[in-house]
């Protein structure tokens, strides 16, 4: 999985105030939990664009004041008129501990159904997946080649080693659905072998 360094700064106070100056100075106010110790640590908003605007998932790792941590991002709050950052929770990735994380979804090769007029539907592009973090891929591949008119592969087909997909098993993530002129061309071949 792709990696991203950031470099923080520990905050002493986080009241209301202290946090409306960080991010007039342009910098965003952050948390890393989940390995014992809650640190509160603030950072340049510019940093985090490469990893926000993406569809690409990263882990990142975190310096602050000299202690290297490594986090997953869990949640970002944006401001609602400006889409400015306000705040980002991060995850502290520990080894033996699963992660649950968003992967985003792949798909390979060219459907047997549009050859036939069909087009390719895209259902989910993230998947929500749970595993140690050296078993986290990129992205995960799912190749529809074999996908006819009106088929799908659903997430209960989608097999990643070391990995638990959270998604409902029904849902599908990729369908070739049937066009208009698909259609049509159905109907009048039909008709035509009566």
């Amino acid at each position: 999985m792709k990696t991203f360094e950031v470099k923080g700064t520990a905050r002493a106070a986080v009241g209301k105030k202290e946090t409306k100056k960080l991010r007039a100075e342009g910098k965003v106010p952050c948390v890393l939990y989940g390995g014992g110790e809650v640190v509160h640590f603030e950072a340049e908003a510019a940093e985090f664009r490469h990893v926000i605007y993406t569809p690409s998932v990263y882990l990142i790792n975190i310096e602050i004041g000299g202690k290297k941590y490594r986090a997953s991002m869990q949640d970002i709050q944006f401001h609602p008129v400006t889409d400015e950052i306000m705040h980002i929770d991060f995850l502290q990735v520990v080894e033996d501990k699963p992660l649950k994380i968003n992967i985003p979804v792949a798909l390979t090769g060219f459907a047997k159904g549009i050859q036939k007029g069909g087009r390719l539907k895209t259902n989910l592009r993230v998947l929500r997946v749970k595993g140690l973090a050296k078993d986290l891929p990129d992205t995960i591949n799912i190749d529809v080649t074999e996908l006819g008119l009106g088929e799908s592969v659903r997430v209960g087909d989608v097999q990643v080693d070391g990995l638990e997909i959270l998604n409902n098993k029904s849902v599908p993530v990729a369908s070739v659905v049937i066009t208009r002129a698909a259609r049509a061309a159905l109907t009048a071949a039909a008709k035509g072998g009566n």
